[in-house]
């Protein structure tokens, strides 16, 4: 139910290239940061929204999402899921498309307010994981 195939597939090849990934920094050892990398192999460009505000992959940081001076298409959430909630709604008032809780992140309440509000969501996955499956499933489609 929060992770239907056609979303997944929707927000990863349609929704658009500018993802905000809210708990991103520069420690390497954390998944947000190979999750980045995986995203910009696959030409996203991967906006780090962290407390420090730190650039991460040559891409300036930002201290919330309000802060960040352009459009988003996708808030990719890397925080626990107590403070899951208040980033979707973050993502809803600064007009982006999609928003996406990472493996382990379920907030029931919020995944109903960010649908209701119009935006694509998905809640338990994660984009590198399915960006490695749906290129393996078009792999298939086109030979």
């Amino acid at each position: 139910m929060y992770a239907e195939p056609g979303i997944i597939r929707k927000i990863i090849e349609e929704t658009g290239d500018t993802w905000a990934l809210v708990g991103l920094s520069s420690n390497t050892r954390r998944a947000a940061y190979g999750v980045a990398e995986v995203l910009r192999r696959h030409g996203k460009r991967v906006v780090p929204v962290h407390p420090k505000a730190e650039t991460v992959h040559g891409e300036q940081g930002y201290a919330s999402l309000a802060e960040i001076p352009f459009e988003v298409d996708v808030v990719d959430v890397f925080v626990n899921s107590d403070l899951a909630g208040p980033v979707a709604d973050e993502a809803v008032a600064i007009g982006a498309k999609a928003v996406w809780f990472q493996l382990g992140v379920v907030d029931e309440d919020a995944y109903e307010r960010t649908r209701a509000a119009g935006l694509d969501m998905v809640m338990d996955r994660c984009p590198a994981i399915e960006l490695d499956a749906l290129r393996l499933r078009n792999a298939r489609v086109t030979s």
